[in-house]
């Protein structure tokens, strides 16, 4: 999401993957995808450079979580006191032989 301000001052964010168009007539309005208008005090450089550096933020990010390490996952079980049985050791139920309703 960018952060932009409508003319009277409050904040809201926008996806930026729902711009479709950017305009500068002299107010800045953006145009979604679904045809909704907003008009924001920002100058239309300015969404511009918010939403590059959005997108240059999530290929940095998705970079990162490549090259990171992956963790090593632990399962951890809470047994109770005395209880060394884990769920993989518990017995099945038996099985319920499955039929059609009858009307």
């Amino acid at each position: 999401m960018i952060i932009v301000t409508r003319l009277n001052g409050a904040q809201f964010g926008v996806n930026p993957d729902l711009l479709q168009r950017v305009d500068s007539a002299p107010d800045t309005i953006l145009t979604l995808i679904d045809g909704t208008k907003y008009i924001v005090r920002e100058s239309m450089t300015e969404v511009i450079a918010r939403v590059n550096e959005h997108r240059a933020h999530l290929l940095a990010r998705a970079q990162e979580i490549q090259a990171a390490p992956h963790p090593a996952v632990e399962l951890v079980r809470d047994t109770g006191p005395g209880d060394e049985r884990s769920d993989d050791d518990a017995p099945l139920a038996d099985t319920v032989p499955l039929r059609p309703r009858s009307r």
